[in-house]
């Protein structure tokens, strides 16, 4: 018996993998990737064809290319926040990851940001908020500087299928 086909993304979510093989698409609107490259999917409403990003390029991908065994990375704007990593978070922020996503902690990646200290992750999320009331939120609990922050979130950090 098949496993049943995987839920499609919520409107607005956009599920990161990694390409198992090289993909050579066979009509224009299918998309052209090789292995290992990181692929953006955005649409999963056809168990077979889904709807991705790569190189700044969207198409269609097959699902087998990037089903089952492939990584999929939870919460990839989180990690380019935690990790400070300014090209992977734009890169994010490009393919249309959502900014405003909880992690198991309950945290953004704003805030993972302001708690690295991360400037740059820190003004490239500013850049792309929409709600200033977001932003003010964040502002104070950063704490009025995006300096230093206090949270409760670090008892998670240690756990072993923590984000």
């Amino acid at each position: 018996m098949s496993k049943p086909p995987p839920k499609p993304a919520k409107p607005g979510q956009v599920k990161v993998y990694r390409a198992l093989f090289t993909f050579d698409p066979r009509t224009p609107d299918e998309l052209y990737f090789e292995e290992g490259d990181i692929l953006y999917i955005s649409d999963t409403s056809d168990s077979n064809w889904w709807k991705g990003t790569c190189r700044g390029r969207t198409g269609l991908i097959p699902s087998n290319y990037v089903a089952e065994q492939a990584e999929s990375i939870d919460n990839p704007m989180h990690e380019a926040a935690k990790r400070g990593n300014l090209s992977w978070l734009r890169e994010c922020l490009d393919n249309k990851v959502g900014i405003n996503g909880l992690d198991k902690a309950g945290n953004t990646a704003l805030y993972w940001s302001c708690h690295g200290g991360h400037k740059g992750i820190k003004d490239a999320h500013i850049g792309k908020m929409k709600c200033l009331t977001y932003c003010v939120f964040f502002f104070f609990r950063c704490g009025g500087d995006f300096a230093e922050t206090h949270s409760n979130a670090e008892e998670y950090l240690d756990d072993e299928d923590s984000d």
